[in-house]
């Protein structure tokens, strides 16, 4: 107990202690903490769909159905029909022939990166990959090589060089800390130069980038079998879990072998039915994603010159860099003061000296609410001037 008093005073006094806000009420952009409403840009529901009334509708309807809960592990007797449904419309939605549900993309990332390389073998990550596909790669007996974030390059040589038997390179498709695109066109180009797989974890592209909100992959019109496709349902898709989605044999190999899809009872068929609704919106969605591309273009053309780096995305994720952990807090906290959320990233999310806040766009915030902001970012910059 004493070491680990020790290791939190630690972790308090470097700014790096994390606190959960607990939400009283939401309603849309604002939440109510502590008996107080606030503007908040901190959520990854990029589309507004998680209040969508369609989609509780569609949950509601299938709990009276089904019940809440699914009873056991898929393999047992937890795969409803509604999942098997889910799963052939995201496969088709997708453009691959079959899909796998998972219960979260943490899961869906431990899953591949534990089951498909294997000893011999080499799996190629992105620097800044996320900590789901960093904990995967560490589980795998394949020999581990990181490369510079998005360094085609960097990459190429190190495909040239590896002696493995299997290649898979593994990168997130929009980065959750810097909202940039990855380069997925010349790492496809790379993969078939080096017969290597391409593992593409599209958790923040699915439903807001392509040809009908179909991702990263749609984006750049980019289509292969050799491409392992993860996205997750509980951003801009409003719900929740996830699914990887690939060739028949892929699929069957992970319903043989991967642990945390095998070991787990199955997600409540009503989530299955809130998502299917979901992607029937987000199909005919382009309304929500053209409101969503202009807040971006707003807020990047208001948040001009200021003491801050705003980093170069035109994803929904939009950083603003601080620099020290407490420097991040206390602009945090200058906005909380003023009735805006906006949380504040620091190490070991982020690498050190680069600590921010992860300013965060859905299609349910008005042109106002941005404008808000980012008058509120100014005054503190001239405050602190």
């Amino acid at each position: 107990m004493q070491e680990l008093r020790r290791q939190l005073a630690g972790l308090e006094q470097r700014g790096l202690r994390r606190r959960r806000q607990v939400i009283e009420a939401a309603d849309g952009t604002e939440v109510v903490i502590g008996g107080r409403r606030l503007l908040a840009f901190c959520s990854n529901d990029y589309l507004g769909l998680s209040r969508h009334a369609a989609l509780i509708e569609a949950a509601q309807e299938a709990a009276r159905h089904y019940g809440v809960g699914a009873g056991a592990s898929a393999l047992i007797s937890g795969h409803w029909a509604i999942h098997e449904q889910l799963e052939r419309r995201l496969a088709a939605f997708a453009g691959f022939p079959r899909a796998l549900h998972f219960s979260t993309g943490y899961m869906a990332n431990l899953a591949l990166l534990h089951t498909l390389p294997r000893r011999g073998d080499a799996v190629f990550a992105d620097e800044l990959n996320h900590a789901s596909l960093i904990d995967g790669a560490a589980l795998t007996r394949a020999e581990v090589v990181e490369y510079p974030h998005c360094d085609v390059d960097a990459l190429a040589a190190a495909l040239a060089s590896s002696k493995a038997k299997q290649k898979f390179v593994v990168t997130d498709a929009v980065f959750s800390m810097d909202g940039d695109i990855a380069p997925l066109p010349q790492l496809l180009s790379l993969c078939e130069a080096h017969d290597a797989w391409l593992v593409v974890d599209d958790a923040h592209g699915f439903g807001v980038l392509g040809e009908g909100g179909r991702g990263s992959l749609s984006h750049f019109g980019l289509r292969s079998p050799r491409i392992i496709y993860m996205g997750t349902l509980g951003k801009a898709v409003g719900v929740a879990g996830a699914f990887v989605t690939a060739q028949e044999e892929v699929i069957e190999w992970l319903v043989q072998r991967a642990r945390t899809y095998i070991y787990t009872t199955a997600a409540p068929p009503m989530v299955a039915a809130a998502v299917l609704k979901s992607v029937d919106v987000i199909e005919q969605g382009e309304d929500l994603r053209a409101h969503l591309r202009k807040l971006v273009q707003r807020l990047r053309e208001g948040l001009r010159d200021l003491p801050w780096r705003l980093l170069p995305s035109q994803t929904a994720i939009q950083p603003l860099v601080v620099g020290e952990s407490k420097d991040a807090l206390a602009l945090s906290g200058l906005l909380r003061d003023a009735g805006i959320w906006v949380p504040a990233i620091r190490p070991p999310t982020v690498p050190m000296g680069t600590a921010r806040l992860r300013i965060s766009l859905s299609a349910a915030h008005s042109e106002a609410q941005v404008d808000r902001l980012v008058e509120v970012l100014r005054r503190c910059a001239e405050s602190l001037s």
